[in-house]
């Protein structure tokens, strides 16, 4: 088994911040890469920013330079970092990642249930 979990969310401010967590936990052999993505009502899901094996990043052109994200390698966990936040950034934030169960296993996405952030104006 394993497990994705998200926390942190919440109501903001327009300008304000928050940072979310994401721990993976279980039955896991290796992770290869970590991202966070959003889901706006009555849209589709998108990246927000993912980090892999060796620290490389990569963010959506949206949050580019008010987002940060990080990974904590020995405790399987991710952050996101969000300032200058801004209404268009409500959404369901998820957590995914890649990993395997074991050496011989395939590369499989893993995801969290979501938490809430929402922005007010």
């Amino acid at each position: 088994q394993v497990q994705v979990v998200e926390s942190g969310g919440g109501l903001v401010q327009a300008g304000g911040s928050l940072r979310l967590s994401c721990v993976a936990s279980g039955s896991i052999f290796s992770i290869n890469a970590m991202g966070w993505y959003r889901q706006a009502p009555g849209k589709q899901r998108e990246l927000v920013a993912r980090v892999i094996n060796g620290g490389s990043t990569n963010y959506a052109d949206s949050v580019k330079g008010r987002f940060t994200i990080s990974r904590d390698n020995a405790k399987n966990t991710l952050y996101l970092q969000m300032n200058s936040m801004k209404p268009e950034d409500t959404a369901v934030y998820y957590c995914a990642a890649t990993l395997r169960r074991s050496w011989s296993s395939m590369w499989s996405d893993y995801w969290g249930q979501g938490t809430q952030v929402t922005v007010s104006s």
